[in-house]
């Protein structure tokens, strides 16, 4: 009898249980079974002997990470790189998307979106040549144009790079985030900026004491997300486009390209698994912190 009544509570979300299958198996496929692979972070992985074979090294895997005479660069350059980047992208993901809720022609709207989401979707190898095209010294854009009486050796010279990485970071991502926002602002009900019209508010009234306010759970969650991901760094972003340089290595160097350089040389498997770990157990740690923070101050922005 208990059985029959759980059954007709849970018929009518039968073909939601039916949709979850393909994402449940995705998940446990791709994101649990490799967990396992974690065992190699404390091994010396051999091929010849397997990943449950080969031999136990305890923490020595984590040594190579934290007593490199070059970690304090890797973790700054980390660190302040998704730091610049969480401000940058958020500021200017909510400005686009209240600029582009603003317009009133839907076929505008609607070009104005699919552009800005444009370069999410192009692959960082693609974004490279574009950015070379424009810093190359003998045939760059700049150099021939701009600064055709004063050339910048940009491969060679750290100066600009930092705020280079933010932009083209910045223009490949921020589109993902605007729709979000614009998606944020759509739900909000339009009667609250008639009230406000009426009360004499302008529009950076209305932004400030509508928009804005009813943006803050998404603010948030975007936030927490991406402080989970703060020790880490995008790969092709760190190495792709400044080209590997070396020249560049004091401001483009993070935890990602190191770990690659590591993986190319014996014994890399296990060490790319420990600074893998690392990463992962700071960014729960810090998502769990950041999130006890906002329930504090407001329980119902806090994801859990």
């Amino acid at each position: 009898m208990n059985k029959l009544i759980v059954f007709k509570k849970l018929k009518p979300f039968l073909p939601l249980y039916l949709m979850m299958i393909p994402c449940v198996t995705y998940l446990i496929i791709n994101n649990y079974i490799p967990m396992v692979g974690i065992i190699s972070a404390f091994k010396s992985f051999k091929a010849t002997e397997g990943l449950l074979g080969s031999p136990w090294v305890g923490l020595k895997n984590f040594e190579f990470l934290f007593r490199t005479s070059d970690i304090g660069v890797i973790i700054r350059n980390t660190l302040l790189y998704n730091v610049a980047f969480i401000l940058v992208n958020n500021f200017v993901g909510i400005i686009l998307a209240i600029l582009i809720t603003g317009v009133k022609n839907d076929r505008l709207k609607k070009v104005y979106q699919s552009s800005v989401l444009l370069p999410f979707t192009m692959s960082m190898v693609v974004i490279s040549y574009v950015v070379f095209a424009f810093l190359s010294q003998q045939n760059g854009m700049l150099n021939n144009s701009i600064l055709q009486n004063n050339p910048v050796e940009w491969y060679s010279d750290a100066t600009w790079w930092p705020l280079i990485l933010t932009l083209v970071q910045c223009w490949k991502y921020v589109g993902y985030g605007a729709l979000i926002y614009i998606a944020g602002i759509s739900v909000i009900d339009r009667s609250l900026y008639e009230a406000g019209a009426i009360d004499g508010a302008g529009t950076w009234k209305q932004m400030t004491h509508i928009t804005l306010p009813a943006l803050v759970p998404s603010i948030i969650t975007l936030f927490l997300l991406s402080i989970g991901r703060i020790f880490y760094s995008d790969f092709g972003l760190f190495y792709l486009i400044p080209q590997n340089s070396g020249m560049l290595f004091d401001v483009t160097a993070t935890i990602d390209t190191y770990v690659y350089s590591a993986l190319m040389s014996p014994g890399g498997i296990g060490r790319s698994a420990a600074a893998g770990l690392v990463q992962a157990i700071v960014g729960f740690v810090l998502v769990l912190l950041v999130n006890a923070i906002v329930r504090k101050f407001s329980s119902k922005d806090a994801i859990f």
